[in-house]
């Protein structure tokens, strides 16, 4: 896997200390697909590689469970993690405290202020992760792998109840993923017929695909006026294909 990283020495020495947990959805593969995404952005944004090689590879080095009341501290947690390694290695104390911060603010769930280019850029590569179709299975795999259910039996648009992400993978799309792009830092990634715009149509149209097919199912079991009508107004509320919105900031409950 380290030859797959420009600095393959380098990667050589981070990947060992990469994860304290790996899952599905984070694991080399996905440092690899982040990675990419830096490589875009960082061609049109500049940024320094070595830094931003670091950063990638030691973003999710401590693992904290979701449902954990530290769950927001786990990136500067992971950010601690990386300054002891980094030391060890030798780097000077100006470029881990880049790296620091790049790795601390990448996570929304922190709430911090990405400031240099580095901690822009490996928050938005990591954000471009998150969404499209692979951002679709992660978003799957991960409420299986906690217990939640994939949607809600008889409302799965969420018309006429709360909408619940921790109890229902769908619901998640709504609460933070389908704006997740919104909040890119990057022009790269935010900007239309950028990275961003294009892997946010994806994720809408396999929402609304989702959706779709849960109306079928739910148009047959309850007939005219039951949950089928729930998931059409779902349809046009919430997952619109081409939609302008403000930009704002994602919601921050999952990262």
């Amino acid at each position: 896997m380290h030859k797959s990283f420009p600095d393959s020495g380098l990667a050589r020495s981070l990947l060992p200390h990469a994860f304290d947990h790996r899952d599905g959805a984070h694991d080399e593969a996905h440092l690899l697909r982040v990675w990419r995404n830096v490589e875009k952005i960082m061609a049109r944004e500049g940024g320094d590689r070595d830094i931003l090689l670091a950063a990638t590879l030691l973003h999710d080095c401590v693992r904290v469970d979701k449902a954990s009341p530290e769950r927001r501290h786990a990136s500067r947690f992971a950010a601690e993690k990386a300054d002891e390694v980094l030391s060890a290695l030798g780097w000077e104390a100006g470029k881990i405290k880049q790296v620091f911060h790049a790795i601390e603010a990448h996570s929304y769930s922190a709430g911090l202020e990405p400031v240099s280019i580095e901690a822009k850029i490996l928050q938005d590569a990591d954000g471009l992760d998150a969404i499209g179709f692979i951002g679709v299975a992660r978003c799957m795999y991960l409420a299986g792998m906690r217990g939640a259910a994939r949607y809600q039996t008889t409302d799965p648009g969420a018309v006429s109840r709360p909408l619940d992400d921790t109890a229902f993978a769908l619901d998640h799309f709504q609460t933070k993923l389908l704006t997740l792009a919104d909040g890119f830092r990057t022009q790269t990634g935010r900007g239309h017929g950028t990275l961003g715009q294009p892997a946010r149509l994806l994720y809408r149209a396999a929402g609304r695909g989702l959706l779709r097919t849960l109306r079928a199912v739910a148009a047959t079991a309850t007939g005219p006026g039951g949950a089928g009508s729930h998931v059409d107004g779902a349809v046009s509320r919430a997952l619109p294909l081409q939609r302008q919105r403000t930009p704002q900031r994602p919601h921050l409950s999952h990262r």
